[in-house]
């Protein structure tokens, strides 16, 4: 069993950068692809990053494109969300998940294991 705890969440202006972490324990994640997702107030979970098992491909949405970096240590067992140029609407909880595959996908059904999440809070 795989547990994930995501952290670095948090109050931030818009235009400002937050990284988010989310550290696996269990088992190594070396050979799992991993996603995060967000949950704004009043809608429902979707899609915002993935990454293969070795970081050597990774996807992400439209809304992020160009401003998130998503990418892993797996020495550390550890993936990260690099969030920069925040807008309110990035406002969400962010969960991290990780699927028994090598490769990315961007649908929740492909994903295995969930954090809880970790609040990100943008003000205008």
């Amino acid at each position: 069993q795989v547990r994930l705890v995501e952290s670095g969440g948090g109050l931030v202006q818009a235009g400002g950068s937050l990284r988010l972490s989310c550290a696996a324990s269990g088992r190594t994640i070396s050979s799992y692809a991993m996603g995060w997702f967000r949950q704004a107030p009043g809608k429902e979970r979707e899609f915002v990053a993935a990454i293969s098992w070795s970081g050597g491909s990774t996807l992400y949405a439209d809304s992020v494109k160009g401003r998130f970096t998503i990418s892993r240590d797996n020495a550390k067992n550890t993936v990260y969300l690099q969030m920069n140029s925040l807008k309110p609407e990035d406002t969400a909880v962010y969960y991290c998940a990780g699927r028994s595959d090598t490769w990315v996908a961007r649908t929740q059904r492909a994903y295995d294991y969930w954090g809880q999440g970790t609040q990100v809070t943008v003000s205008s």
